[in-house]
């Protein structure tokens, strides 16, 4: 289990997804990093960052050990956002973006399309990102309970609007999956100029939720991270 002095990583979900998803992974991180899963609903999307931002914010004022982020989809840009008002953070260490396009580029009009779609018509087209298995198609009940939360979620990412900034001066990781039908290289150019350093780039197996069924490629990436960063302060 994680000490007190272990850094901590704030780890933002997918639309549709639950914070509570990274505490499965606290295990096989072990003593490494103490994993925060943050909530990404509660309004526009520039109030879940602006909350998100303070919420990290108190908690290093708190305890000044190392800060880490990292979020996947709609969960990157949210963490991306949160970065750039935590740029000026002598404890922010950094930031792990996965399966997200160049922030310039989104919305993407995919999304935008999907967030004016209801029921069933959503689900369905809910299949390009690799989303909703053919058992929960079938299951009027379980959609019923399940999109009302995963529409919110798309009709959040369709509200981002994309400002210039002043690039990032910490560093960033950026890890897709090589099958992502969402994601592929061309679509991660522009991240080059969200970063003052060229961001690390890392492909997987698996498409767009690679993490669903390989969160280890994950954890390994951010016990890589924290152990290069301890060392550098060992030294």
């Amino acid at each position: 289990m994680p000490d007190r002095w272990s850094p901590r990583v704030f780890c933002f979900p997918y639309a549709g997804g639950n914070p509570d998803m990274f505490s499965a992974w606290q295990s096989d991180l072990e003593s490494d990093a103490v994993l925060v899963g943050m909530p990404i609903r509660g309004g526009s999307i520039d109030e879940v960052i602006d909350a998100s931002t303070a919420a990290v914010r108190a908690a290093t004022k708190a305890d000044r050990r190392p800060v880490y982020l990292f979020g996947h989809s709609l969960g990157a840009l949210i963490a991306f956002e949160v970065a750039r008002r935590l740029d000026d953070l002598p404890e922010l260490r950094h930031l792990v973006a996965s399966g997200l396009s160049a922030p310039s580029l989104l919305p993407s009009r995919r999304v935008r399309e999907l967030a004016r779609l209801r029921g069933r018509e959503f689900a369905e087209a809910l299949g390009f990102f690799g989303g909703l298995p053919p058992e929960i198609l079938a299951d009027e009940d379980v959609l019923e309970l399940l999109l009302p939360g995963v529409i919110a979620d798309f009709r959040l990412a369709a509200g981002y609007r994309y400002r210039p900034a002043p690039p990032l001066a910490v560093d960033v990781s950026l890890i897709n999956g090589r099958e992502d039908p969402h994601v592929g290289p061309a679509q991660l150019e522009g991240w080059q100029h969200e970063c003052v350093k060229p961001p690390a780039r890392h492909w997987v197996d698996g498409g767009h939720f690679y993490l669903d069924t390989r969160p280890a490629v994950v954890i390994e990436l951010l016990r890589e991270l924290v152990h290069a960063d301890n060392h550098v302060e060992l030294i």
